[in-house]
């Protein structure tokens, strides 16, 4: 019997204090500890903002060996790298309050939640229990101050190549790094080829967009479909973050398949593949024709105009108007008859002129211009390529550093007198290889021998009385320069002139960009040596 009652009292006091203790921890883990996050509710992309962790002891015990966990928000960029952080804190005394605060800059797409967690876990006093307190709080990615957009034209025939452009440009306040763009083609596209190269044909590595940079991705490819299918194309910017593609923002363009309604083609200087030179005026013809079964009316006609190479001030257009900031002209109904009304198989032309540059920028290479035409939906893009600017200059001296000259100056009859004749060549713009200069010397001029460098393919025909310098491949702001002497023992008859000394030189060569063969002559030069500023004109002439 003893031992059946020291049994059930064992029992009730194991359940007694079962009960105080789980009374105690409803105590602490309900009422005692007060935690709370304060922070932005809204953010733009990347901003940093400040979160502040509030706790505080609503008890009447104190609360020993806290420890806080603050966990950011996925993704965010934090100092150290360090996405969750744990805080040995000092003891919690009954009423104290206290904040902790923490900064982050937060990533990820537009409308997207980011919820930054908070755990603090401690033990009352005389307990040997711990107990935690947990909370969050959610910010929003309001705003994303990215543009991110297709270029591409609404509609388009089944089979034809087409050109998509996405265009992109960062106004934020903090720099984007380890920044892709990602392609999701529709059905019936086939990719051709990409400028700049992409990554297995669907992916483009940017790398780091600063405040106010910006880029462009041109896809070349061929759309096929069927008369009336929509095709979309979807892209998205973002970066990979431990193997998971974070997306910044995305944009979507569709591209019906249509049946053709117009034909468009253009010549420039009455020639459709037609290559540019610096300093060029550009007739620019624009032909349309209706291939449609219906009458067109009441159409407009534009031009883009693109590249660096255009003198914008130079547009002179016909029945159109020019918005220079834009670099656009705009043809209308109003003033073009055929733009008003045009039958099935009639066509119409609009024209304008402008100038290439004179000097483009240093820094170009292989410059082409573009030109993209649109009408009533139809779009088409011509791009015509511009040669290198190969240039020789021929200088004659009798003062110089090189060979040292010699003989009477002015130059008598009978008597031998020495210059110095100077090649300077330059390409600009595109390489070209096979350069060579040709030139002819009078039958009374002889070659010294004295060539500067030696190295110098230099040739001369004693028949023909050419010479040759075989240049050889120069790259695009390269330059080479040749000198060497020759000689002139004026004759009686050649007594009061100023004879020549050598012709006009002509370069050659073949630019590897627009594959046309270049030709350029320099100006003769005579005894009076105009680029030797040692000479005046009377001292050219034969005594």
């Amino acid at each position: 019997m003893r031992k059946l009652i020291l049994f059930f009292l064992i029992i009730f006091l194991t359940i007694g204090i079962l009960g105080f203790y789980y009374y105690q921890r409803q105590i602490f883990s309900k009422e005692v500890l007060k935690l709370e996050i304060f922070g932005k509710t809204e953010a733009e992309l990347a901003e940093e903002i400040e979160y502040l962790v509030k706790y505080k002891n609503n008890g009447n015990t104190r609360l020993e060996e806290p420890k806080l966990i603050f966990e950011y928000p996925k993704n965010s960029i934090v100092e150290g790298d360090v996405l969750r952080v744990e805080k040995s804190l000092e003891d919690i005394y009954p009423g104290e309050e206290k904040t902790l605060n923490f900064k982050a800059r937060l990533f990820g797409g537009e409308g997207e939640a980011k919820v930054a967690s908070a755990w603090l876990s401690y033990r009352p006093k005389n307990l040997q229990a711990r107990f935690e307190a947990v909370t969050t709080f959610t910010t929003i990615i309001k705003t994303i101050p990215l543009t991110f957009e297709f270029d591409l034209p609404s509609r388009t025939e089944s089979g034809e190549e087409i050109k998509l452009r996405l265009n992109y440009y960062s106004n934020l306040n903090y720099p984007l790094s380890n920044l892709r763009i990602k392609v999701n083609y529709p059905t019936g596209f086939e990719f051709l080829e990409s400028k700049p190269k992409a990554l297995e044909k669907i992916e483009w590595e940017i790398g780091i967009l600063n405040r106010a940079e910006g880029g462009r991705i041109e896809i070349s490819g061929i759309l096929k479909g069927e008369v009336g299918e929509s095709k979309v194309f979807q892209a998205e910017l973002g970066s990979w973050q431990e193997g998971e593609f974070l997306s910044l923002k995305k944009t979507f363009r569709g591209i019906e398949i249509t049946k053709p309604s117009f034909y468009i083609f253009q010549q420039i200087n009455r020639n459709p593949q037609y290559i540019g030179n610096a300093g060029d005026l550009l007739n620019y013809e624009i032909f349309f024709k209706n291939i449609g079964q219906e009458i067109a009316e009441n159409l407009f006609l534009t031009v883009q105009l693109e590249g660096e190479t255009f003198d914008f001030d130079s547009a002179r257009i016909e029945l159109g108007q020019f918005n220079k900031e834009e670099k656009k002209i705009f043809w209308d109904y109003a003033r073009v008859p055929e733009l008003r009304r045009l039958l099935p198989m009639e066509e119409g032309k609009v024209k304008f002129w402008i100038k290439l540059k004179d000097e483009f920028p240093s820094e170009i290479r292989n410059p082409a211009i573009k030109n993209i035409v649109s009408l009533d939906g139809l779009r088409e893009e011509f791009e015509n390529k511009i040669n290198s600017k190969l240039e020789i200059f021929q200088k004659g001296y009798f003062q110089d550093e090189i060979f040292g000259n010699s003989g009477p100056i002015p130059p008598r009859v009978g008597e031998t007198t020495t210059y110095t004749i100077i090649w300077q060549v330059k390409n600009n713009y595109n390489n070209v290889k096979n350069i060579r200069v040709r030139v002819n010397l009078p039958n009374y001029i002889r070659l010294t021998g004295e060539i500067f460098p030696k190295e110098a393919k230099f040739l001369f025909d004693s028949e023909s009385r050419e010479i040759l310098w075989e240049v050889g491949d120069l790259e695009a702001g390269q330059g080479q320069t040749l000198a060497f002497q020759i000689a002139l023992a004026p004759t009686s008859d050649q007594k009061g002139q100023t004879p020549e000394i050598i012709g006009e030189a002509k370069i050659t060569g073949e630019d590897t960009w627009t594959e046309a063969t270049l030709e350029k002559t320099s100006l003769l030069i005579n005894t009076t040596l105009p680029d030797d500023p040692t000479m005046r004109p009377e001292m050219g002439i034969v005594q």
